[in-house]
């Protein structure tokens, strides 16, 4: 593990075993070089966040690629998140753009040249791929979380992406037993690794939203500041407070009114009234 501009980079163990296998397979470079590629990809990714405000706590290199480790302290809207990811892919544009002009200008070995477009290329459009935890994922579950509340966003898109993961095994294993040994295996390790990562992520749902929920603080600053309409819940008296909060949804702030069985409304609570019922209620049950 290194530290560059106070951001760690680190790699896994299996990236490690991976890149001494290549010494052995005479494939260095091509890994090195899809290495290179995969942390300017990270780094823009990181670039990125940092420009808005968020702090960027790692860099991991995994087995299939990379992961940047952000911090929003509750600055991190829907729109940012999208553009952070996006920023990633983007580097890989830029990249294909400069080999294109050393191309044009007949500067350094063609075939290597070829290899870092290609790289590029396969690299952007796998993780445009609308499965969690790439960043065309991301860029999906903040798009659904602009219309859905986001307890819901979380547990439809990381259901999806298991499906796909599945999928996406299901389709490696039928091409390897038709008999196609090469790329399948790769397709199969893809996959195993996306549906562990959903699968994992899938259960750490509740502690993630316990951490959306604690950082509503800031998102009530930013709407006040704006002068934005609160969007309305309604609710019964005996309704459990869970089932209100897992309808706030990420990019509104919300007023509760609730209500008896005919109608009247009993009180109006701003939304971090039953966020701190909700913690204190917890609280005393532990």
């Amino acid at each position: 593990m290194i530290r560059l501009w106070d951001v760690r980079v680190s790699m896994h163990p299996f990236f490690v075993i991976i890149m001494l296998a290549s010494l052995v397979t005479g494939h260095f470079i091509e890994l090195i070089t899809l290495f290179a590629i995969v942390f300017i990809h990270e780094c823009g990714h990181a670039a990125a966040a940092a420009l808005l405000g968020c702090r960027v706590v790692s860099i991991q290199m995994l087995p299939f690629g990379g992961v940047a480790v952000i911090e929003d302290g509750g600055k991190l809207t829907a729109w940012r998140e999208i553009a952070i990811a996006l920023a990633g892919p983007l580097q890989n544009i830029f990249m294909v753009g400069v080999v294109l002009l050393l191309q044009y200008m007949q500067v350094g070995d063609p075939i290597f040249l070829s290899y870092i477009i290609q790289g590029n290329l396969l690299i952007a459009l796998f993780n445009l791929l609308p499965i969690l935890p790439l960043d065309g994922g991301k860029i999906v579950q903040a798009l659904v979380s602009l219309i859905a509340p986001y307890y819901t966003t979380l547990m439809w898109t990381y259901r999806i992406s298991i499906l796909v993961s599945i999928g996406v095994i299901v389709y490696a294993v039928v091409r390897w037993i038709a008999g196609d040994y090469g790329l399948p295996l790769n397709i199969l390790l893809v996959g195993l690794f996306l549906f562990y990562s959903n699968v994992t992520d899938y259960r750490n749902i509740p502690y993630r939203f316990i951490r959306f929920l604690m950082n509503r603080e800031g998102a009530f600053v930013h709407h006040a500041a704006m002068g934005s309409l609160a969007q309305p819940i309604i609710s019964f008296p005996a309704k459990p407070l869970d089932t209100i909060l897992r309808l706030l949804k990420r990019e509104r702030y919300h007023m509760v009114y609730v209500m008896n069985q005919q109608g009247r409304i009993l009180a109006v609570l701003p939304e971090q009234r039953i966020i701190s019922s909700y913690f204190k209620q917890n609280a005393d049950k532990s």
